[in-house]
């Protein structure tokens, strides 16, 4: 079971206005962004679990405006939305941990942010559930040795060649849970790009985890065709379901938040987001 807890009854709009309200008119972007977190502080501490502490969580949100410019550009209702989203998840976004990510993207003329879930994150929400034994994800190379296959009695091997394994061809994701049960699920790399390049909103984007850690992002993206067919709890369900979202509200629950529907454009020559619609 998570240990996350739930936090009291925020709103957006409520809080961006004691922000601006406590701000210089000629603040930058950074600092009124900045300004709007420290507003926040109470409900930020509300939703962590204990593993994580507010202090900690704000160091790492700051420090990801900081990496990212961009973030700042973004309507403080999305950046607002989807650091709540990570803190409820009780995950690190924007860190070398790859649990989560906090990603600007132009729609509709104006910079949103966006929550996208990493395939740490990902793993670290089934382990909690307390429903799997192990969980993994791998890359398979042109050298290893691999062989699967499904039906009644589905088979799963693999082992990566010693040296000179070759360039990356598939990625596999496995599961075994507390009652003995298994699954797994197979993908080429051709497939996980198509897959990304038809789902996942921020694939073309200089920002995504896409563009700066593929494999990682491919790993997930198997892992979630696999976890379909695990009998986890409902808390990981909807984590699941806020990975690559947007959202203008905050609740106690930001799985009930309704997601941004988002229009946008990709330029063929560059593989870089334009702004969506007319």
């Amino acid at each position: 079971m998570s240990d996350t807890k739930t936090p009291a009854p925020a709103n957006t709009a409520g809080a961006i206005g004691k922000a601006r309200q406590a701000k210089p008119a000629t603040q930058t972007p950074k600092a009124t962004m900045n300004a709007y977190i420290t507003r926040m502080q109470g409900e930020i501490a509300k939703a962590l679990p204990s593993v994580i502490t507010p202090e900690r969580f704000t160091r790492i949100v700051t420090s990801a405006l900081s990496r990212t410019p961009q973030l700042a550009e973004t309507t403080p209702q999305s950046f607002l939305g989807a650091m709540m989203e990570a803190a409820q998840l009780g995950l690190e976004p924007n860190t070398p941990l790859g649990q989560a990510y906090l990603l600007p993207y132009k729609n509709k003329g104006q910079l949103e942010c966006q929550f996208q879930l990493g395939y740490k994150g990902l793993i670290d929400l089934a382990y909690r559930s307390g429903e799997v034994t192990i969980i993994q994800a791998h890359e398979v190379c042109a050298n290893d040795e691999f062989e699967y296959s499904f039906g009644l009695e589905p088979t799963l091997r693999h082992v990566p060649a010693k040296r000179d394994r070759g360039e990356v061809i598939l990625y596999y994701a496995m599961f075994r849970t507390t009652d003995g049960g298994f699954g797994f699920e197979v993908m080429s790399r051709e497939d996980v790009q198509k897959h990304a390049a038809r789902y996942s909103k921020s694939y073309s984007s200089s920002f995504s985890p896409w563009a700066t850690n593929f494999d990682e992002m491919a790993k997930k993206t198997v892992l979630k065709k696999a976890l379909k067919y695990a009998p986890l709890k409902s808390d990981f369900v909807r984590g699941m379901a806020s990975d690559e979202t947007i959202k203008h509200e905050l609740s106690p629950d930001m799985s009930e938040v309704p997601t941004i529907e988002v229009e946008y454009a990709v330029d063929e020559e560059t593989g870089e987001i334009l702004e969506g619609g007319e």
